[in-house]
């Protein structure tokens, strides 16, 4: 199975061509052109004629496009129909509450893209949790549609249903995203999400503590909503050097081991049995994913440049 790289993904307000016109330099993993919270109600019939000519410009960054639609059932209905068109690769869905909501998604994104000739099934989900409800169906929510491909967090809209301000340390989010996690590892899923707050842009030590705190929960990557912000995720969830090397060393003794009829081995005075070999693998996939990407990333803005 391919690995999902997402360290990063950042969000794009649609209707500011400067940003989306700029989007393939700032070295996301992914994009999220936005037709939701950072467009304004009085602007959301322009955003939407802006989301078909921004695809190929954001598909300049070589890395898949998301658009955020709003979940509103007349607003999401006009979203979808001018967002799915070829070079989009997936839908983010915002406040999802019920299984339900995503099979209605599901039934909608089908019928467009049979319409538009694209590949069915094509278009994949990640569907955003961002109140305690969303949170207790969770489960059910994952098992909805093949076509979720990660679940995130929405930090400033779960604080807001808490009726709380997002703290220095998260606490408050931590419930949340435990769960997010927990269920994503049992589905095969992307967990995504930040313990604290998307906003702080301004003040990066900050931020990347928060990123930091969600990736040792066992998040995967996380959203931004500032270029600044992107090497930060990029840097958090991204495996240290050191420890690859080591698990390379792992994997190489491990193996060497079982040819000689043992499964369990020291490596630098640490035991390795079964389990710690499968964490090593599992660190070299993940490092050989990112530099497949990055790969990907260089030669698509040199071709941009």
């Amino acid at each position: 199975m391919k690995k999902i790289i997402r360290r990063s993904t950042l969000i794009l307000p649609v209707n500011n061509s400067r940003f989306v016109e700029k989007a393939y330099l700032r070295g996301a993993d992914a994009l999220m052109l936005d037709l939701e919270d950072s467009i304004s109600y009085q602007e959301k019939a322009n955003a939407r004629k802006q989301m078909q000519p921004s695809l190929p410009l954001a598909a300049r960054s070589g890395v898949d496009i998301f658009v955020r639609i709003n979940k509103d059932p007349t607003w999401m209905k006009e979203d979808l129909d001018a967002s799915i068109y070829p070079g989009l690769a997936g839908i983010v869905f915002p406040k999802t509450e019920s299984a339900e909501e995503v099979e209605i998604l599901e039934a909608t994104v089908g019928k467009l893209e049979k319409k538009r000739g694209i590949v069915p099934g094509g278009i994949v989900f990640d569907v955003m949790i961002e109140s305690p409800k969303g949170t207790l169906a969770l489960l059910e929510i994952a098992r909805a549609s093949t076509r979720i491909q990660s679940i995130t967090l929405g930090p400033e809209d779960y604080c807001r249903e808490l009726g709380v301000e997002p703290s220095a340390d998260g606490i408050e989010l931590h419930f949340p995203l435990a769960q997010v996690v927990t269920v994503c590892k049992v589905k095969g899923l992307k967990p995504m999400g930040l313990l604290g707050s998307i906003g702080e842009f301004r003040d990066l030590a900050k931020f990347k503590r928060s990123a930091s705190r969600a990736a040792q929960l066992g998040c995967e990557g996380a959203s931004c909503i500032h270029p600044d912000q992107v090497n930060v995720l990029n840097e958090v969830f991204s495996p240290d050097p050191a420890k690859v090397e080591h698990a390379r060393s792992v994997v190489a003794a491990f193996e060497k081991g079982l040819k000689e009829g043992t499964a369990s081995i020291s490596v630098s005075g640490q035991m390795v049995d079964i389990p710690v070999y499968q964490r090593a693998q599992a660190l070299i996939e993940l490092k050989q994913g990112i530099d497949n990407l990055e790969q990907r990333k260089a030669q698509a803005l040199n071709r941009s440049g």
